[in-house]
């Protein structure tokens, strides 16, 4: 964690790979390249560059090399002290560790205004008596549950912040400047300079993020605080979050979310918090789901229309299900499919739906509330965006632009505006929408192919359960499975092609996202979540959608069917309407993503990848080391953990499952039970894959999720209206309701099954379309289908009867009623929940009080302590040096264990 002096602090790392032209062995004594800030110990190998004629692949090595040093020249003009090891082998990989001193920070601290505690500390008010008590009763019983960290946020005390500044050091409790600013925030510092730190020799290339896009370094990153599974008493913060949240025999533990916030930064614990409470709020809604499904289970044997169906005295004939080898049928052959269908389709799932709509709104009304929360105990209230610094490969584009359409002088123009802010540059440095519309165009082709292609594939899918349909129907033996044999390889074909689809999506997200060449990381970022997210969710949907909204709605009747092709009719759905068959599209599908996902994907390939680096590591060519034997220090082993890549899979997985659980909930009222076992799970391997198989990411502050929160709420308003078609066109709640208030005699859904059904005359089948070698019981003259037809007796034979449109209306006419009356209550529920909570807003508004008060007084003290006679004692060149100092140190404090000499360049700063 420390440079070989054992006093000052690894900041970050920076690794790359080297190569030299001859090998070369160096003395293992001398390990130390760079020792502090611009002292060298670099060996001067004997044998310039003229030495040997440069080989393609050695000259790219050299002018890496003179990158290298250029780049770390300029870090330790900006303050930094750098140390790395000597390159002592013909190749390897070397670590450029970086020290961030006392005056470095503070400078950084006051121009990335980062708030800072005070030595100001006031009490957090909880309310009146009756919440107090509340509160404590909640805490005690909640105890077990809660992780065993140093508590922040539940703390009564809390100290004043303010962005640091250097002028008004006397504001704030600096005890020991080494620890004054944590490692996060130490790490973020050093993060910003070398983002911003430009190299001339790599094309005026701004920043580390460009170097590494070029190969000039491998890898940058901050350390992790020591090991995760060190024995011994010592612990760490890493350690700490280890044993208390990324283990899972703690998962019913709440999470230090304070903890992770300190280690992690503002983005990831926001993250975390976002999912304790969406798990957290799967509770309530599981038991209701639970509730639904059991009410269907109680009231099977009682449901009028399924006990009709498995009636054999009825004797529904039906008519064939496809030409030629299907035979008629009795519909209590289809007994146990009306039975199973009840279990969903039932009066409390359309209860449940409104419950769903209502808990989406919230969810989101509450996480603003948390948001509101966290912001205010983690001092982001306040905060302006960062600036944003250009991406590689837009100053690339704008390079290559500049140099094909302008003369010299703009391109020497261009050069000395490159270390200039982006909001510096002239408008002709930046790309015109003609310069990216080839990028626009291509990236609306794309799409418009993907989503076309995710539509051919589920109509490839529906083509086979057609064709296999009637395979299977030739064959006695398995005439009777038919239905269950091409539903359930037809959802396994369809996950498996989900699964494969979704990994090729988010890579061909990530490529059009690149050739848009969006100007900064944050504009990337939530484009790419845009089409990630529009793709995925095609992929994941389609296969639903159809089955819900599609399948049997265009069979035509007997007849007058509607082929696919030739012999082969459009697929109609089971006696008891297709909800059961949406059912288990649904559960096999979200079961198959979570289970499949989680388990081979993020933790298998994570594995994989280690093992492969490994061996790609031992097999690597190269001298023995002489201190091989050694202990590994810590930047080796994070250098061996995998990249840390962003949170965009980690959203978009909770994203897609949260689209699952809102808007097909009235077909699968399970859905928030295996989402919560699910994200049970999910936690503490999103926390142990942070903890122990990912290098540490850098710190990043945020007020908030950004655009998932508009893609969430999206989803809550969308999934009212799918939710309203399901019940209205999907199930059987509305067709039932008109019978039993319009057609029923008595008032109760005697008959409902004889009501549904159409006659038709069989001798009206087209010819080549009839059952050969019937083995049907008894002579038919008329079957039956699902349809409200007229009769063929009636003056309008097999038209559409007022049965028809009076459901079809009402059916339209619940929609609308549905619709409006969840949007309502869900409106309702918003302008009832304030976003703030009423104790933080009067909190924020007690700290700025306090804040003034605080200031006053120390302003007073300052101004006393002035106007008293200070002892003259000290020399003139004394009070030079202070003033020399002001700019960097304010206290007139040198750092420990720094060791700038008179002539280095923190001096010349």
């Amino acid at each position: 964690m420390h440079f070989y002096d054992n006093q000052r602090k690894v900041d970050y790392v920076l690794a790359y790979h080297y190569r030299k032209r001859g090998a070369h062995h160096g003395s293992p004594g001398h390990s130390l390249a760079v020792i502090s800030n611009g002292e060298t110990g670099k060996d001067r190998h004997a044998g310039g560059p003229g030495d040997i004629e440069l080989g393609p692949l050695d000259a790219l090595e050299e002018e890496r090399r003179e990158q290298r040093e250029e780049f770390e020249s300029n870090l330790m003009a900006a303050g930094l002290e750098l140390e790395k090891d000597l390159e002592s082998k013909s190749q390897g990989s070397i670590f450029v560790r970086i020290h961030a001193p006392w005056q470095v920070l503070a400078r950084e601290a006051e121009f990335l205004k980062i708030k800072v505690p005070t030595k100001k500390m006031y009490e957090i008010k909880a309310g009146g008596s009756i919440a107090k008590k509340f509160s404590a009763i909640l805490q005690k019983l909640s105890s077990p549950l809660q992780p065993r960290v140093p508590e922040h946020s539940n703390n009564r005390m809390k100290n004043l912040s303010y962005p640091f500044s250097r002028e008004k050091m006397y504001l704030y409790n600096i005890q020991e400047k080494d620890t004054f600013f944590d490692n996060a925030t130490r790490s973020r510092i050093v993060h910003e300079i070398l983002k911003r730190t430009a190299c001339s020799r790599a094309n005026n290339t701004m920043g580390i993020n460009s170097l590494i896009a070029s190969n000039v370094y491998e890898a940058a990153y901050p350390l992790h605080d020591g090991e995760y599974d060190s024995p011994g008493e010592d612990t760490n913060d890493r350690k700490l979050l280890y044993q208390e949240w990324a283990r899972y025999g703690v998962f019913y533990k709440f999470q230090p979310i304070d903890l992770i916030r300190k280690y992690f930064g503002e983005k990831i614990g926001l993250y975390f918090a976002w999912l304790g409470l969406y798990t957290s709020f799967l509770i309530p809604s599981s038991v209701i789901g639970v509730i639904v499904f059991l009410y269907g289970c109680a009231t099977i044997e009682e449901d009028i229309p399924s006990k009709e169906m498995c009636d054999q005295q009825n004797a529904f004939t039906m008519c064939p299900l496809c030409d030629k080898s299907c035979d008629y049928w009795n519909l209590s052959s289809a007994c146990g499919t009306a039975r199973a269908s009840h279990l969903f389709d039932n009066p409390a799932t359309v209860f449940f739906s409104i419950f769903m709509a209502l808990w989406a709104t919230m969810f989101l009304e509450n996480w603003k509330r948390l948001q509101m929360r966290l912001g205010y105990f983690w001092d982001l209230t306040g905060i302006e965006e960062e600036e944003e610094h250009s991406r590689p490969e837009y100053e690339t584009r704008v390079r290559v632009k500049m140099l094909k359409e302008s003369d010299k002088s703009v391109v020497q123009k261009l050069e000395t505006n490159a270390t200039e802010s982006d909001g510096e540059d002239d408008d002709e440095d930046k790309l015109s929408w003609k310069d990216r519309f080839p990028g626009y165009l291509m990236n609306f082709a794309s799409i418009l192919f993907m989503i076309a292609l995710t539509f051919s594939i589920v109509f490839g899918v529906i083509v086979y359960r057609i064709t296999t349909a009637a395979a299977l129907s030739l064959n006695k033996a398995t005439r009777s499975n038919v239905r269950v044999t091409v539903t359930a390889t037809a959802v396994i074909i369809n996950l498996v092609v989900i699964l494969i689809l979704d990994e090729i999506y988010g890579a061909v997200a990530k490529w059009l996202t690149k050739i848009e060449v969006p100007k900064t990381e944050q504009t990337f970022e939530e484009r790419l979540i845009l089409k990630a997210f529009l793709l995925k969710f095609v992929n994941a949907y389609s296969p639903i959608f159809y089955v819900a909204f599609f399948k049997g709605r265009f069979v035509g009747r007997p007849g007058s069917y509607l082929y696919v092709f030739d012999g082969y009719r459009m697929e109609e759905c089971a006696p008891g309407g297709c909800l059961m068959e949406l059912c288990i599209q649904l559960s096999i599908i979200m079961l198959g993503k979570q289970l499949i996902q989680n388990n081979i994907f993020e933790i298998g390939v994570p594995k994989l990848k280690k093992l492969f680096r490994k061996l790609k590591d031992e097999t690597e060519p190269g001298e023995a080391d002489p201190e091989h034997s050694k202990p590994p220090e810590q930047w080796d082993l994070d250098y061996s953990l995998e990249p840390y890549t962003g949170l965009t899979p980690e959203y978009m997985e909770m994203i897609i499952q949260f689209g699952f659980v809102t808007l097909f909930v009235a077909s699968f009222p399970l859905a928030p039970v295996f989402a919560l076992l699910n994200n049970v799970i999910e936690v503490r391997l999103d926390a142990k894959k942070f903890i122990t198989e990912l290098r540490r990411p850098d710190a990043v502050r945020t007020k908030d999720i950004g655009i998932w929160f508009d893609i969430l709420s999206g989803i809550g308003k969308f999934s009212v209206i799918i939710n309203a078609f399901v019940i209205a066109v999907t199930s059987d709640f509305i067709p039932r309701l008109v019978y039993q208030y319009s057609y029923s005699h008595n008032g109760t859904l005697h008959g409902f099954v004889n009501h549904t059904l159409s006659f038709f005359n069989v001798s009206q089948l087209k010819e080549g379309t009839q059952p050969e070698n019937s083995q049907f019981d008894q002579e038919v003259h008329f079957c039956r289908f699902k349809d409200y037809r007229e009769p063929p007796w009636a003056p309008n034979p097999y038209e559409f009867s007022k049965q028809y449109w009076s459901v079809l209306s009402a059916r339209l006419a619940f929609v609308i009623i549905f619709q409006n009356l969840v949007m309502f209550l869900s409106v309702l529920v918003d302008w009832m929940i304030p976003d703030i909570p009423t104790d933080i807003s009067d909190q924020i508004k007690k700290e700025k009080s306090l804040l003034v008060d605080f200031f006053l007084k120390e302003e007073h003290e300052k101004l006393r302590l002035t106007d008293e006679p200070a002892p003259r004692s000290q020399g003139a060149q004394d009070g030079s040096r202070r003033s020399r100092a002001a700019s960097s140190a304010p206290s007139g404090l040198s750092l420990p264990g720094s060791r700038a000499s008179s002539g280095s360049q923190h001096t010349n700063v």
